[in-house]
């Protein structure tokens, strides 16, 4: 089943030719199936990450208000261990962080070995609203797709990151329909927020910014996947479908190197018992 698009490096992206939603004929009650297994998948993926301490994962997650974000983390929560997990949203940068360098606060959130990090929105904030609303100069912004580059090059290879980056794609019309409904719906009133329908007016300029966010920014040991998002479910199918495909080169390495500890943990507890019986 065809599912997230694979920016291939140096592609040129244009959002309006990957579709926003499901392919034709998908069942949405199999796809759901396909989706709980793949969450086993992960968790156990995830205990091997954590137990053999070889490699850490970096998630990144980006797209529009509404994109489901938020969502996506809920539901990975509930197929992670959450204790060997750190969430980081990115949001408006502070005055500390602004009197240092854009990537920063970013690095400062990368996993360590055995962890998790999900990035809610990221880095490329500094490439996306800072260039729509010309927050700095456009010299300024453009060179930071190298400077993004080299820096998820320098933890995929210095630190043995593992980087996966979802843009979650959402078309204008659902956009505006999961605004409605916060209106609507007094659970979700709170995240009302007239920023957001002022964001809507800037659609084409972020739709710019993102195609080239994805074209520059998308490598071999940090590739982007473009996620249908119209439909939740379809959304959580494809997210753990390229995660549990992203890992699972990794897990004859990992269960070679747990079993490499577990060797070294029976010798220490045979020369203490032995000890003890000396």
């Amino acid at each position: 089943m065809a599912h997230a698009h694979l920016v291939h490096p140096d592609s040129k992206v244009n959002l309006k030719d990957v579709d926003t939603t499901p392919p034709k004929g998908v069942d949405e009650i199999l796809v759901k199936s396909e989706t709980d297994e793949l969450h086993d998948k992960l968790d156990k993926l995830q205990q091997l990450i954590y137990a053999a301490g070889t490699h850490s994962l970096l998630i990144v997650l980006q797209g529009r208000d509404t994109s489901g974000k938020d969502g996506t983390i809920r539901v990975l929560s509930t197929c992670l261990n959450v204790q060997h997990v750190n969430v980081a949203s990115f949001k408006q940068p502070t005055a500390e962080d602004l009197g240092h360098d854009f990537l920063w606060r970013i690095n400062k959130e990368t996993p360590s070995k055995g962890h998790i990090s999900i990035f809610n929105r990221s880095q490329y904030e500094d490439v996306l609203v800072v260039r729509v609303h010309d927050l700095v100069p456009p010299h300024v912004w453009k060179k930071r797709y190298e400077d993004i580059n080299d820096f998820e090059s320098e933890i995929a290879a210095g630190a043995n990151t593992i980087i996966v980056k979802f843009y979650l794609h959402i078309s204008k019309k659902e956009q505006e329909s999961r605004l409605l409904a916060r209106e609507d719906d007094p659970d979700k009133s709170w995240k009302l927020s007239v920023g957001d329908w002022k964001e809507r007016e800037f659609w084409g300029a972020y739709t710019e910014a993102y195609e080239d966010a994805l074209s520059k920014c998308s490598k071999k040991d940090a590739p982007w996947y473009i996620v249908p998002a119209d439909k939740k479910w379809y959304r959580d199918f494809c997210v753990a479908k390229v995660l549990v495909e992203s890992l699972e080169p990794y897990k004859k390495d990992w269960e070679k190197a747990l079993e490499k500890i577990g060797k070294k943990a029976k010798l220490e507890l045979a020369a203490f018992r032995h000890s003890n019986t000396t």
